[in-house]
């Protein structure tokens, strides 16, 4: 007996079938003597498709009013599944954001929590009920709906376990756990038992899409088990928590991420607060920057590169046009064919080689490495976009992640491959 947070993701509720398939599991793990909160995601692609209601109707839209309209998509499967749960002959009771005690902070579009009111949760599961909660929502001291970003169910799910002391947060997606890497980029992928808290947070971070970066350093800072597994069977998945089972590899995954743009600030005057002008007036612009790569100065100009979400992207544009002139610089370029490719391990801090190693396997593989940031468990690279596949599959090899089986889709249409595929662009 246990008391479970079980989080099921977009593609687990797609479709009616799909749902009924869910409200068995959350009956059976009823049946086994388990408590259990559901929270659930938007139905496939309902979030993308309001977004493209929203732009039909204008270019910016208003903040408070996109995250009312974002929420909506969750509310539809939560209150799908309940309906489900109760035609099984069990109680359950659907809650938005708001009634499940989701406090968040006032910044919409990209809202963090800031405290969990538990109550009704729990007298829910005191008078015998299946609460289904909205994730990727909450209220803010205004009243106003909140969404918390994309993937930011995952967080919901983690947040609630905390606040309601669960034993385990279960997190089910498309896939029966983490694996070395994407299993749909490099076949031979392998499924890790368990992982710890630091380097998950570092593959999530890096692009891989099985658990949102957010709701792991939730997770690690309040020591929320999570049990990462699949909607399509009940096959055990991967365990992230703070003790795990330490493997001999030195590398613990591989992640790649397509969802990044790269803008270079050409022949920028090197002189003293110029990079802090540029990066101050970025930060006020709310745009987000992952690597900064400066250039050895010559003939007293240098070149700077940053990487940035391509959600940022209008507003880093907007920022550059207004400060290039500020500063004398001459021009600003942005690359959008990029991918960002990153080697994830605890090994790494007493394992010299890694870096040789990469450069060398990428070398000899004729791709070419346009900047390097590093960490002491994280090596990435920025790669051209279309050699992205390619580079994942050769260090997979070349670090001896590969297993003996191959890994076949047998849940996902080949249209919702290709849109988790684009996720992020």
């Amino acid at each position: 007996m246990a008391l479970i947070v079980a989080k099921f993701g977009g593609t687990s509720v797609a479709s009616p079938e799909r749902i009924k398939n869910v409200a068995k599991r959350l009956v059976r793990m009823r049946q086994q003597g388990n408590e259990v909160v559901a929270v659930v995601s938007a139905m496939g692609k309902t979030t993308d498709e309001l977004m493209g209601l929203a732009s039909a109707v204008t270019a910016a839209p208003p903040a408070r009013e996109l995250d009312r309209l974002l929420s909506t998509g969750e509310q539809v499967s939560m209150t799908l599944l309940a309906m489900a749960i109760e035609n099984m002959g069990y109680k359950a009771m659907s809650f938005t954001g708001r009634q499940a005690g989701i406090e968040t902070d006032g910044t919409h579009n990209k809202a963090k929590i800031v405290k969990v009111h538990n109550e009704r949760i729990l007298d829910a599961l005191a008078s015998g009920v299946v609460p289904v909660v909205a994730g990727f929502q909450g209220i803010d001291a205004n009243d106003d709906i909140t969404t918390l970003g994309r993937g930011g169910s995952d967080t919901t799910a983690v947040a609630i376990a905390w606040g309601i002391n669960a034993d385990v947060c279960e997190i089910y997606s498309d896939v029966d756990g983490v694996y070395t890497t994407d299993p749909r980029i490099a076949p031979r992928a392998r499924k890790l038992d368990s992982i710890c808290y630091d380097d998950m947070l570092e593959l999530s971070s890096a692009g891989s899409g099985v658990l949102q970066s957010r709701a792991v350093e939730f997770a690690r800072k309040w020591k929320v088990v999570i049990h990462s597994r699949s909607a399509f069977s009940d096959a055990e998945g991967t365990y992230v928590k703070e003790e795990y089972e330490m493997e001999e590899a030195v590398i613990t995954g591989i992640a790649s991420d397509t969802s990044e743009v790269k803008v270079t600030v050409r022949r920028v005057p090197d002189a003293p607060s110029v990079a802090a002008k540029v990066f101050s007036a970025l930060a006020a612009n709310n745009v987000n920057l992952d690597m900064i790569i400066q250039n050895v100065s010559e003939a007293g100009f240098t070149d700077i590169s940053y990487t940035t979400p391509s959600a940022d992207l209008p507003r880093a544009i907007e920022t550059m046009e207004r400060i290039v002139p500020e500063i004398g610089a001459r021009e600003f370029i942005v690359d959008e064919d990029i991918a960002k490719v990153s080697l994830v391990g605890t090994g790494m801090k007493s394992s010299p080689g890694v870096a040789s190693r990469t450069f060398q396997t990428l070398g000899d593989n004729n791709i070419n490495i346009m900047a390097i940031s590093t960490s002491p468990i994280r090596l990435s690279m920025i790669v051209d976009a279309a050699q992205a596949v390619q580079a994942v599959q050769c260090l997979h090899t070349a670090f001896g992640l590969d297993s003996d089986d191959l890994f076949v889709e047998t849940q996902l249409s080949a249209e919702e491959i290709a849109a988790k595929m684009k996720k992020g662009r």
